[in-house]
């Protein structure tokens, strides 16, 4: 059987780019910040350019469940901003959390939601 490519060829490019990008490094980053006490909730990706620079807009939604996990995601927000990331290709222009949601029932929980730029790096 012999398959005729020609028609894929517009879909390739989005293939490699999708590759390459960081997601999977960048939520394991994270995971590992959150002191492995997380559950990922959601993730979405779109593409960003400036001028100068290319990337990726990451948001980026992680629930704590217990109080044990609770106190961990208090100090991934206050860590998040500050954490020196290593993507490899990658450098994180901005780690902001943005949205958290804190309930005590059925059981304490925190959600924080967080986003991040990453650039494309040359060099």
């Amino acid at each position: 059987m012999q398959i005729d490519l020609s028609l894929h060829k517009t879909a390739l490019p989005a293939t490699r780019r999708a590759a390459r990008s960081p997601w999977l490094p960048l939520l394991s980053a994270l995971m590992e910040l959150a002191g492995r006490k997380a559950e990922l909730v959601r993730h979405s990706e779109r593409n960003w350019a400036s001028a100068t620079f290319s990337g990726t807009r990451h948001t980026v939604v992680l629930s704590f469940a217990g109080a044990e996990a609770v106190t961990a995601g208090e100090q991934y927000m206050d860590a998040l901003p500050e954490h020196e990331f290593a993507i490899a290709g990658q450098l994180v222009a901005d780690a902001a959390v943005v949205a958290v949601e804190h309930s005590a029932l059925p059981e304490t929980r925190l959600e924080v939601t967080a986003e991040l730029l990453l650039l494309e790096d040359e060099g």
